[in-house]
């Protein structure tokens, strides 16, 4: 399959003193588009139990340019890489007009009754594998070129 694609829709309050959606609001739009693909798709496709324990473990932004209330929308290609029995991570490339931020977070599964990581099932690596990249040695860019948007 490739990347999976959401659209983020901007709010005002979004925007900080400077005009621009402040830097620390990508973290909440790139975990509203991870939710997307995470537990909205992954629930579209029968697979139930991902929403009931996944955690961030760590996250990495680099900005490229300002995103402005007036884009509306921000694009986010996501893709898969390093997959393991209990971790992986997920790419992102955000754009509007063009490319806003690049990101990746380590995800973890997590057993919430237990409090303690837990391993992905076969059922979730099967859903987590359709949406590997080409590589982990190339960008993140470059990993997300197959798209499926969402159907959301």
């Amino acid at each position: 399959m490739g990347a999976f694609e959401a659209e983020v829709p901007l709010r005002w309050a979004d925007m900080d003193a400077f005009g621009h959606v402040n830097h620390a609001t990508m973290v909440t739009l790139l975990e509203q588009a991870r939710v997307e693909m995470l537990f909205a798709e992954a629930e579209r496709r029968g697979l139930h139990g991902m929403a009931a324990g996944m955690v961030v473990a760590r996250v990495v932004i680099d900005y490229h340019s300002p995103l402005f209330y007036a884009d509306r929308v921000l694009r986010v290609r996501m893709s898969v890489r390093e997959l393991k029995a209990a971790s992986f991570v997920v790419d992102y490339t955000a754009h509007s007009e063009e490319t806003v931020a690049s990101a990746e977070t380590l995800m973890v599964p997590y057993d919430l009754a237990a409090g303690r990581p837990r391993r992905l099932t076969a059922e979730e690596r099967a859903f987590l594998r359709g949406w590997q990249g080409p590589g982990p040695d190339q960008p993140a860019a470059a990993r997300a070129e197959n798209v499926e948007p969402s159907s959301a």
